[in-house]
């Protein structure tokens, strides 16, 4: 298991800015290059996206254009956020900020909340799950441990869409979502939970991201301490993006634009949680003179596999599918992908195990080869197929490499004998760094051959191995390199959590497999109730598991193996057919023609100013200067006014005072302060100018896209001197 888009495990540190270009294509180097206004970067799986927005703030910050500590670029995993810093720190971008969108806020709410609430910040529980039951106890109402896990999932879907409980009945009936229980019981076990929680003086993780927004919304003095710090944002896998998290940005931007958003709305597959595809794809609206780039050179998987993956988008409809990536790859030809249909479940599970292990024999790496499913529970009989057949595996979404105990005791270990090998007699027939480890390791449990079966000491035996290896390649990167140095190293990627490879076959859902890929990939499951989910029922519910699937085969680089079986168990009524996602993909089923004009190319667009709502964002490039004296200004409240303080103005104080008012009506229907609609500042420079169109409107700084969006029509109405339209600038 590999993260996407694999590179040498130490690479060489370029010395030079440009050398950070080298071995990009035209589009990465276009991604890299392009650091100045909103980017928006649309990355086909496999397509190199990690490698471009690595890149382009290594090559921005060894050419001086981005100070390391000014950079924030943030993800949605600890994983990928470990991955990044890893990669940055290979190209010699030390100093950069790579952390989740939780691991951020915290960092800043811990830091600014003795400022803004005193005291410490309450605890943050690590599971809700009994908060939860407890607040359904003092509701009142009996939930069993199914639906306590879904109400569970509902209270976190309404906090990262900013839903409160009175507002809960309303907003999930508008979102579709089938609740495990009445929406007026949720609401009230929504209530009670806020309850519980306050009554226990902690927090939750959504709280983590809600109390930073208030405190960045309440606090423009911590804002602008925020603001200062960080001056450009990267954001990966942006069609993940909750409004939650959305509004988090917002904040963090300011009024700026230095932003760089990536991601594929054909790979939206957590819109459960509240993510949604609609940031990424309203982009260009909200930024119209954003640079666009568009990855589509697949390097991951071979043409037959992106054949099938292409095939797959063809049929898909809504919103992402008009907007999907034909993906062009860039490998050599393979081997098409094998479909096999199976009588039922146990037979598919031995048929993968038994295919796995012809694999392994021919030299097939264990840690190449995934068994990718659609639900956790169909995990069991493929682990029960591959320890049958003496296959390793490992369980993805399981326990953290450096959290393991055996690799805590063997970190122990080598420190000890980096610290005091000189005594150690384990040490004294070591020759190099690798013999080293491999006798200090066997002390832990190491040996040179693997235990037979598998289980508890087949995993911590994998583990050591994954120690020993690691070993080898870092000498061979670094010959002269000791004990010492390699803990470093260790050291180094237990804080990134850059594990090394494990060798095993992986067992994982396909929602745990976003972001990875193999050499070879079983799916498995595929039929109608799995592939799509029987509860996926609208037409956004399945589209979403075609996007899943997509995902899925997306992970394969070379083999690629679809399975279903026709019952559940041996002996039962073959009553199940293949997916209906496999229909004029598989043989015998006929072929599926791409939609015309669905399909997105590769490339570059330049920002525009087409969209209808839309204004080019105004540009500063030279002095603003005072429009009654002619002084170059440099105060930014007197650059918002395009005049001196002391200058006179010429402002309509009635129409000021309508305006002012208009404002404290905007901000009491969205919960904001007042000067998150608009600045007094702002005000008074709109009262001035008194804009008779949305091009005189936009030209006013503190009037952004999205704020000329969401009020423009309301401020020229008042302008004009009509009433603005009813319900104008809600969301």
């Amino acid at each position: 298991m590999t993260a996407a888009t694999h590179s040498p495990l130490f690479p060489h540190v370029p010395d030079t800015p440009d050398a950070v270009l080298e071995g990009l294509d035209p589009e990465q180097r276009e991604v890299a290059t392009s650091l100045h206004g909103p980017v928006c970067v649309l990355a086909g799986a496999g397509t190199g996206k990690t490698r471009a927005i690595t890149h382009r703030i290594a090559y921005g910050v060894r050419a001086g254009i981005l100070q390391p500590s000014s950079v924030l670029a943030v993800t949605f995993t600890n994983r990928a956020a470990g991955e990044m810093r890893g990669r940055l720190r290979q190209l010699g971008a030390t100093g950069v900020q790579a952390r989740t969108f939780h691991s951020a806020a915290l960092r800043q709410l811990q830091y600014f909340w003795p400022k803004a609430i005193g005291g410490s910040l309450p605890r943050i529980v690590d599971r809700k799950a009994q908060l939860v039951a407890d607040a359904a106890a003092a509701s009142r109402i009996r939930l069993d441990r199914g639906e306590l896990r879904d109400v569970t999932a509902e209270v976190e879907w309404a906090k990262v869409t900013q839903t409160t409980p009175a507002d809960y009945a309303l907003a999930a009936a508008k979102a579709g979502r089938e609740a495990p229980r009445s929406p007026a019981e949720i609401a009230r076990i929504y209530t009670a939970y806020e309850d519980v929680k306050r009554d226990r003086g902690v927090i939750d993780f959504e709280d983590v991201l809600l109390l930073t927004v208030a405190v960045l919304q309440d606090r423009h003095d911590i804002a602008d301490q925020v603001r200062a710090q960080y001056q450009h944002f990267v954001v990966d896998e942006y069609q993940d993006v909750s409004p939650l998290q959305q509004r988090l940005l917002e904040l963090w931007l300011g009024e700026r634009d230095s932003l760089c958003v990536v991601g594929d709305a054909s790979q939206t597959i957590y819109s459960f949680t509240g993510a949604t595809p609609d940031h990424l794809l309203d982009f260009r609206v909200r930024h119209p003179g954003a640079t666009v780039v568009k990855l589509v050179r697949d390097y991951r998987s071979t043409p037959q596999v992106v054949h099938l993956a292409n095939g797959l988008l063809a049929q898909a409809r809504g919103r992402a599918a008009d907007h999907r990536l034909e993906l062009v790859s860039q490998r050599e030809a393979g081997p098409e992908p094998v479909f096999t249909e199976y009588t039922d479940e146990p037979a598919e599970a031995e048929g993968a195990a038994r295919r796995i292990r012809e694999l392994l024999d021919s030299g097939v790496p264990a840690s190449e080869i995934a068994v990718l499913f659609r639900t956790n529970s169909q995990s069991e009989s493929y682990e029960q197929a591959l320890a049958d057949a003496g296959v390793p595996y490992q369980l993805r979404g399981a326990e953290r490499f450096f959290d393991r105990p055996e690799v805590r005791k063997a970190g122990i270990a080598l420190r000890g004998a980096a610290r005091f090998g000189g005594n150690d007699s384990l040490l004294d027939d070591a020759v190099d760094l690798p013999s080293q480890v491999r006798a200090v390791l066997s002390g832990e449990g190491w040996t040179p051959q693997p235990p037979a079966g598998s289980g508890a000491v087949r995993e911590r035996w994998e583990s050591l191995a994954a120690l020993v290896n690691l070993a080898r390649d870092f000498a061979a990167a670094r010959p002269v390199a000791t004990l010492a140095d390699l803990v470093a190293e260790l050291d180094e990627r237990a804080s990134a959590q850059h594990a090394p490879t494990v060798q095993g076959v992986t067992l994982a859902s396909l929602h745990s497999a976003k972001g990875l890929e193999w050499d070879v990939v079983f799916l498995v499951g595929v039929a109608e109730g799995m592939m799509p989910i029987t509860y996926a029922r609208t037409d956004e519910q399945i589209e979403e598991e075609r996007r899943l699937l997509y995902v899925g085969i997306t992970r394969a680089r070379e083999h690629l193996h679809v399975s279903w079986a026709l019952s559940r168990s041996p002996g039962l009524r073959p009553n199940r057919r293949p997916s209906r996602f496999l229909d004029g993909l598989r043989p015998g089923t006929g072929t599926t023609a791409g939609r015309a004009g669905s399909k997105t190319a590769g490339g570059v667009e330049r920002g525009f100013a087409g969209a209808a709502r839309a204004v080019p964002r105004r540009t500063q490039r030279t002095p603003a200067r005072c429009r009654v004296c002619g002084r170059t200004l440099t105060d930014a409240g007197e650059m918002k006014l395009m005049r001196c303080e002391d200058c006179p103005s010429d402002m309509d104080e009635a129409l000021y005072e309508r305006l002012h008012e208009w404002r404290e009506v905007q901000a009491l229907r969205s919960g904001q302060p007042a000067f998150c609609v608009f600045t007094d500042k702002t005000l008074m420079a709109i009262a001035e100018a008194a804009p008779a169109g949305p091009v005189e409107l936009a030209r006013i700084p503190g009037v952004l896209t999205r704020k000329l969006n969401r009020y423009g029509a309301d401020v020229l109405a008042i302008c004009a001197g009509q009433e603005p339209t009813a319900g104008a600038g809600d969301d």
